[in-house]
């Protein structure tokens, strides 16, 4: 007499390897019968794959942020920034750039108030621009979920590193999913300040970021005004954070937070992301 199966249709009872991530059977679920495996995404050019939750490369305990509802009109993957006014950015330590002084991509967890990870971000480059163009040069940022998808890719072309050639300024442009333009942040020429406008996908000024004359400071945070567009009130702010001396003397990796209304489009509180890596590069990020 033949023995009837609990089992799922299809299921021959393989055990996936150790360190798979287990799910429930049943549609819908990654693994599942009828659904592909999870997998870690890697981009061309980028130093490493890109952690996913639940994959064996993903830092251990890290928490990711529930996805919230998707507001109308709200690009996909941006519905984490809708319920939030403030992002926590954290450059991760390479300690293959530490030991051979080799400069390597960049990267970053972006985490909300209570520490849980909204976005990972790297950097896309190649060997010989990261250690020729040193902080002034261009690259391609991606950042994704907890899903591995792109959500955000920021593209910074090559430009000037100084103040004094006001027709070719820093810039990044900001896409949101990837390959549609949501914004801009264009430096300002200025004598004194460091100065941005964060602007919209027409390339309007909506907001003005402005910095300290000496953007460098000992034991305390740098602090980046975010302004309305008149600069005459102080709706954000992008604050580089002291980190301690022992890393701020022999790493590069950096801690910034962001601080915006909570109402604030979600479009341009990605933009205010990317302005935050410009700034990073700009002022911050030097060889060691």
């Amino acid at each position: 007499m033949e023995m009837q199966s609990n089992q799922p249709p299809g299921y021959h009872g393989v055990q996936e390897p150790y360190g798979y991530p287990q799910y429930p059977p049943g549609p819908g679920f990654p693994g599942a019968p009828g659904q592909p495996p999870p997998v870690a995404q890697s981009f061309p050019g980028t130093c490493s794959a890109l952690p996913v939750q639940g994959q064996p490369n993903a830092p251990v305990g890290a928490m990711w942020m529930p996805a919230p509802a998707v507001p109308l009109n709200c690009p996909p993957g941006l519905e984490y920034l809708s319920q939030i006014d403030q992002i926590l950015v954290h450059q991760q330590i390479e300690l293959l750039e530490i030991i051979t002084g080799i400069e390597t991509c960049n990267k970053y967890e972006l985490k909300n108030a209570l520490e849980q990870r909204i976005y990972f971000a790297v950097e896309e480059n190649d060997c010989c621009t990261l250690n020729c163009c040193g902080p002034s040069r261009p690259f391609t940022m991606k950042i994704i979920d907890n899903l591995g998808q792109p959500v955000i890719e920021l593209i910074r072309p090559l430009r000037c590193s100084s103040c004094c050639c006001p027709c070719c300024l820093q810039e990044i442009e900001v896409h949101a999913p990837p390959g549609t333009p949501v914004g801009y942040i264009k430096q300002n020429w200025d004598l004194c300040l460091p100065k941005f406008s964060i602007q919209n996908e027409a390339q309007q000024d909506m907001l003005k970021i402005v910095g300290p004359c000496i953007p460098c400071r000992c034991c305390a945070d740098v602090n980046f005004e975010v302004m309305s567009n008149n600069e005459k009130n102080v709706v954000g702010r992008i604050s580089k954070q002291w980190t301690g001396f022992m890393r701020e003397a022999f790493t590069d990796a950096d801690n910034f937070g962001i601080q915006f209304p909570v109402d604030l489009d979600v479009k341009m509180k990605a933009v205010m992301i990317g302005a935050c890596f410009l700034i990073d590069f700009m002022f911050f990020e030097h060889s060691k």
